[in-house]
């Protein structure tokens, strides 16, 4: 199992859920953070004072999947949020020792398993 993490533009967000969610992977955590790279800040005028943002807002999508999904996950991603303007935020890709569902004490690979919908 492997754990992906992506920051990524808000806007890339609804294309890149949509084309998880066709290819099968409807599991995701999402959270907004803050956070700086080569971006860099950006200088905005505010009653007339100058305020340099060094923090961009980002969205944070983890989806924990089995080996053989990573590359679905992370193509998905690099096709809808890749613009190639510094600023589209990056993808890391870490190991999963194990994973267990709190409700029935399962452990390992069916814990990834999607119910079948009714």
């Amino acid at each position: 199992m492997k754990k992906i993490e992506a920051f990524i533009r808000y806007e890339a967000f609804d294309p890149i859920r949509n084309a998880l969610t066709e290819q099968g992977v409807p599991s995701m955590s999402v959270t907004e953070v803050k956070g700086s790279g080569r971006q860099g800040g950006i200088t905005e005028r505010y009653r007339g004072a100058e305020l340099v943002i060094h923090l961009r807002p980002k969205l944070k999508i983890e989806i924990v999947v089995g080996d053989h999904e990573v590359d679905i996950v992370v193509n998905a991603i690099l096709e809808n949020a890749q613009t190639g303007e510094v600023g589209d935020g990056k993808i890391f890709i870490l190991p999963v020792e194990d994973a267990i569902r709190v409700r029935t004490g399962e452990r390992g690979d069916v814990v990834m398993e999607t119910h079948p919908t009714e």
